[in-house]
């Protein structure tokens, strides 16, 4: 099975904090208040629910999960692994987590970073709403 991808459209807010040491989410809730400190983008056009089933079943497999986020020339790459627990079928949130627990929005567990840990030049234009966002999710 080769490599897929999916692609998600975000953008910014003026609460992105991005602080929390575990976790990373991107939501499809276009206000977000000051306690999600794992919030790095709001507005998106896709939650785990949305992903193509195909996309959903290889991440099921465990094959890594690597998250590229892109806001402007500013680069960072999230890796994890998928899971068979995963449901992936949140409908409004997708959530990247260092450790091994799994809910309805992970994504991917045993990740390499979590929002505290995107580069701050990043995460400093991801608090502007006017930010656009460019993730990719690629499997394999």
């Amino acid at each position: 099975m080769g490599k897929a991808i999916e692609l998600i459209t975000a953008r910014g807010h003026p609460m992105v904090k991005a602080t929390h040491p575990t976790t990373l989410m991107i939501t499809r809730d276009r206000e977000v208040g000051p306690r999600g400190d794992c919030i790095v983008a709001v507005a998106a056009d896709k939650a785990v629910a949305d992903l193509n089933h195909t996309f959903k079943r290889s991440i099921r497999t465990g094959r890594p999960v690597r998250v590229t986020f892109k806001v402007g020339d500013a680069l960072a790459t999230v890796n994890g692994f998928g899971h068979p627990d995963l449901a992936l079928d949140n409908k409004t949130d997708i959530v990247l987590r260092k450790s091994m627990f799994r809910c309805d929005r992970t994504l991917a567990i045993k990740a390499d970073k979590a929002a505290a840990d995107l580069p701050k030049d990043l995460i400093s234009r991801l608090r502007d709403p006017a930010t656009k966002a460019l993730i990719s999710i690629e499997v394999g």
